[in-house]
């Protein structure tokens, strides 16, 4: 379990579209075998060390004559962003997706900051 030391928690939220590759014949739509695709997230504000990030699919169109196959993650997590990671393989072909995340942790106090 994760414990928050400090009785200031922010959340922040956000909503984006990682990729439409349909019109331009991007990987995740004309590839097959494995496929990744990152976008990096930067915080409007910066957490006092690493939050919690939760994600989700918002959104996803694929093609109806392929497997369907997902997998939404996250990484390189730090005070000021993360990554965004959709993953697929096979024969999947993905035109487009949207991810939605939360991220919740400390945050400073107006009147704290670092001396050195």
């Amino acid at each position: 379990m994760r414990r928050l030391s400090n009785h200031l928690i922010g959340i922040q939220q956000g909503s984006h579209v990682m990729f439409s590759d349909f019109e331009t014949g991007g990987p995740m739509w004309s590839g097959t075998g494995t496929r990744e695709a990152r976008l990096r997230v930067e915080f409007e504000e910066s957490f006092k060390a690493p939050p919690a990030i939760l994600t989700g699919l918002a959104m996803f169109d694929m093609d109806e004559g392929s497997n369907q196959r997902a997998d939404l993650s996250h990484g390189n997590v730090t005070e000021a962003g993360f990554d965004l990671i959709f993953r697929t393989w096979g024969d999947t072909r993905v035109a487009r997706v949207r991810a939605d995340w939360t991220a919740i942790g400390e945050v400073r106090a107006v009147d704290e900051w670092d001396v050195y």
